[in-house]
């Protein structure tokens, strides 16, 4: 094996000794967060400037004399930085996957133009220290960003997320189901990539208790998820539309690895959604499953996209457990009531 030089060594030790420090601060803050007020890690400056100027911070001290490539400050470190950033999150702080794989790709994002900014603003320097000073001040940044964000208002964005199947089935025989499917097998549905590979939890049961509005749905998912949905609008065989209620007492019994993902939160609320079927003809129907919601973050653009991707995924997997259902069902004569 062939032996570091002793400038490669510490060259080596200087970059080890800097993410450690980059990653150290990252802790550092996302614990004050976490204690303070957990809603703060989705925030501008945890999300945007806190990647951004750690990586320019550790670049400072692991590269004071500008020696290293551009590709060294875009990709080389940020990649590191991530790893180091998710390994901690899942090995010691216990953050669900979800919660993992929605950070990381902004995470690297910022890092990377955190990279960039630190490759175009850094010269070299014959002062060493004074290097690392300048690079210990960008800390400050996000720092400072966190005592002004709490007063900054946060944007509201609403989105709906919605899906269709065609039914080889009428609505007589489709609408029972869509009162309550009753108990799901886990091997039920479709494969899709939130609950497969990502472990979004499935359903486990769905029951209707009275009819008409004001009625209940009472949902069960895996992990411990309950919740109820109580019916606004009740028209047998064409509309379903119901209200998502989120009762503290089953949320509190609730086994979610990703708390920072509550879907009744100060950031992130699921309003209402619905079945709406429509005859197509040939004993054909197509149903549709809305689902309505709401964010309040500083990218909530980004929120959305996983937003569409995770509820559409559960949408699908729901619609598929009711389309074999109803064709493999004796069609009703009329609609039940």
């Amino acid at each position: 094996m062939t032996e570091l030089s002793p400038r490669r060594l510490r060259a080596a030790i200087r970059i080890a000794c800097a993410l450690a420090a980059g990653l150290a601060f990252c802790l550092a803050v996302y614990l004050l967060l976490t204690a303070a007020n957990p809603s703060g890690l989705i925030s501008f400056s945890f999300l945007v400037i806190l990647p951004a100027a750690t990586t320019a911070f550790v670049l400072g001290l692991a590269d004071p004399f500008r020696e290293r490539s551009r590709a060294f400050y875009v990709r080389k470190i940020p990649v590191v930085m991530l790893a180091a950033v998710v390994s901690t999150s899942i090995v010691f702080l216990y953050e669900g996957i979800l919660c993992i794989v929605m950070l990381a790709p902004i995470w690297f994002g910022l890092s990377t133009l955190g990279g960039y900014l630190a490759w175009r603003c850094f010269g070299p320097r014959d002062d060493d220290a004074g290097q690392g000073l300048r690079s210990t001040a960008l800390l400050i940044v996000p720092v400072l960003a966190m005592q002004v964000e709490p007063y900054v208002p946060l944007p509201v964005a609403e989105a709906v997320v919605r899906r269709s199947i065609v039914v080889a089935a009428d609505p007589a025989a489709i609408w029972p189901l869509a009162r309550g499917v009753g108990m799901v097998a886990p091997d039920e549905g479709t494969w899709n990539l939130s609950q497969d590979v990502i472990r979004l939890p499935r359903p486990v049961s769905a029951r209707l208790a009275g009819t008409g509005r004001g009625a209940i749905r009472y949902v069960r998912w895996q992990q411990g998820l309950s919740f109820k949905e109580v019916i606004t609008d009740w028209q047998p065989g064409r509309r379903l539309w119901w209200r998502f209620r989120f009762d503290k007492d089953e949320m509190d019994g609730w086994k979610l690895q990703d708390r920072h993902l509550m879907p009744d939160s100060a950031y992130y609320r699921i309003t209402d959604g619905g079945y709406t079927l429509e005859p197509l003809g040939n004993g054909r129907t197509r149903l549709t499953l809305t689902t309505r919601y709401w964010v309040r973050t500083p990218v909530n653009w980004y929120a959305r996209l996983w937003g569409e991707l995770f509820l559409g995924d559960v949408s699908d997997n729901v619609l598929a457990v009711i389309a074999k259902r109803a064709e493999a069902a004796v069609p009703a004569a009329g609609v039940a009531r």
